[in-house]
Parts: C-alpha cells; structure tokens; sequence
C-alpha cells in the first residue's frame, strides 16, 4: 500500500512523533506504535502494511514537520543527469574529463553528506558558506533505505552546494558539500511506490527573491541515468548501515552560471505525490554560527 508519513512536534507537545495521512490528507498521530522512531520503523519488513491497525490514532493539528532523518546516515550521488554532468564539467575545467568519465561509468559517483544532526527539515533555514561566492539548491529525489537495503520510501532533498569551490579543485568536494545546514528533507516519506511508479514524477525547483520568483526549472525523474536498485547497491558495497541510510539521487535542475543563492532567499522544492519542501536561506559565518 502506498503511504505517506512524517516526524513531527506541535507547540503543545515538543516531542518528535511519527504520523501518517489519511485519505483526505489529515495527519494522523500513530502514538505509541511509532513512539521508537523512524530507526525502529526502518528494521520492521513489514512496517507499511502494520498501518490499518494504527490509522485509529487521533489527527494532528498544526504540526511542525521534521526532517525525516532519525540517526541514518545521509549520502549522495552525482551526475546521475545529463544536466548534472553538463553543469560539473563547465565549473571545472581542471575535473571535466572526470565528471564526464563517471555520468557512464559502471561505478556511481557516491559521497557521503550528512550526519542527522547537520540536516534541516521543512520550514527551517539552509545555509550557505560564507567563503563561497557561488552557490546553489540541488533538488533531489531521496531513497529511504533500510539496513537490510530494502528501499522503503522516498522524500525529497536539497543537497546544497558552493560551486565555485568544488569547481576550483575536485579534492574541494567535501568542503562544498559538507557543513552544517547544507542538506535539507522533507517534508514526508512515501511509502509503497514502485521505481515505475516514481520515474513518471516530475520534480520542481523555485526561487523567491523578495517577493519574486528569480528561478524556476523542473525535470521529469525518468531522465535519471542509474537505477535505484544499482546506486543502492553500490553505496551498500563493503559497508553496512545499521540504522538505514538516506540516499539522495543526484539532480537535473541547475541554475543558470550567473545564479547564486542569496541570505534571505526561499528555495521550494515539489513534486506532488511527496509534497513540498521549502527552506529561507542563511549565510554560514566561518566560525559555523550564522
């Protein structure tokens, strides 16, 4: 059955819970049964089907949607689109044969970029390095993974990048991609689609920039050039991941080269069978307090 769920707190109770929602897109609480987390629901085989006996729970009003993320990992892939590669190999001509090389390569670019406590949920503010002059939101699909590698889900990411410095020297990829709010979930975790299913959505990007959009792109997710079955594979390779992992998929909307992010700025996210992930936008100091 297909299912959409979120972590979430309300002002009179700041506990993170897990909810579920219903056909006319309530929130329902799952109470106790869920009372574990999202850890305890990614080692049940069976957790989606378990929800006909917990949709009795009482509705949630006004909730404050957390990330999706209870102590998974979260990961990444890259230049998994033709437009993804197109955008790398302009920013660096040092890395261009690189990123060429790898777009058909057996191997997928993965990479490691975040740890639970790093990520930001719906509502809450991304960030931007202050030593970077070029930055920019990535949209992405987001694989939910279990620790046996069931792919249980998907939600939607924004894996924030600084451009200008991975693009300076490709050994600057962690630097670009790793810091604290550079990763963004939400704002639900869909259960029960099929790849098939899912290939057929079309993930949106947009931009407000006082009161203005200042841009707007969108691609369909059938223009991913890997499966799921094979990046996920290849991040579970010689490693293991006891509490699940996250698995961003990589992007097909790039900004324009004269296009940076801005404090103040809001990034939305959308594709709507999952929903809406919306973030302002914030300088990083370098001392990593805003």
């Amino acid at each position: 059955m297909i299912a959409r769920f979120c972590r979430f707190t309300t002002a009179a109770d700041p506990r993170v819970r897990i909810g579920c929602y219903g056909d006319e897109g309530r929130l329902i609480d799952l109470g106790s049964a869920a009372a574990s987390g999202l850890d305890a629901w990614l080692q049940d085989p069976e957790w989606p089907a378990r929800l006909a006996g917990l949709m009795t729970g009482k509705p949630v009003f006004e909730p404050r949607l957390a990330a999706p993320v209870d102590r998974q990992e979260v990961w990444a892939a890259g230049v998994t689109y033709a437009r993804s590669r197109t955008a790398r190999m302009a920013e660096s001509a040092t890395s261009a044969t690189a990123y060429d090389r790898v777009y058909g390569a057996a191997r997928p670019e993965l990479f490691f970029k975040a740890l639970p406590e790093k990520v930001v949920g719906p509502g809450d503010a991304i960030a931007v390095r202050a030593d970077s002059k070029w930055s920019v939101p990535e949209p992405e699909l987001a694989l939910v993974i279990a620790p046996d590698r069931r792919i249980v889900g998907c939600t939607l990411g924004n894996d924030v990048s600084a451009r200008d410095i991975e693009g300076e020297n490709l050994l600057y990829l962690p630097q670009a991609k790793i810091y604290d709010r550079s990763c963004a979930l939400g704002p639900a975790v869909l259960a029960g689609a099929a790849e098939s299913e899912i290939r057929g959505w079309i993930i949106r990007l947009e931009i407000e920039r006082q009161g203005r959009i200042v841009f707007a792109g969108e691609t369909p997710l059938s223009r991913m050039t890997r499966s799921f079955d094979d990046l996920v594979s290849c991040l579970f390779r010689c490693q293991r991941f006891p509490h699940g992992a996250i698995l961003l998929t990589g992007t097909g909307i790039v900004p324009p080269d004269d296009f940076s992010l801005e404090s103040g700025d809001r990034v939305r996210i959308e594709c709507p069978p999952i929903g809406i992930l919306e973030n302002p936008v914030q300088i990083a100091s370098l001392e990593g307090s805003t």
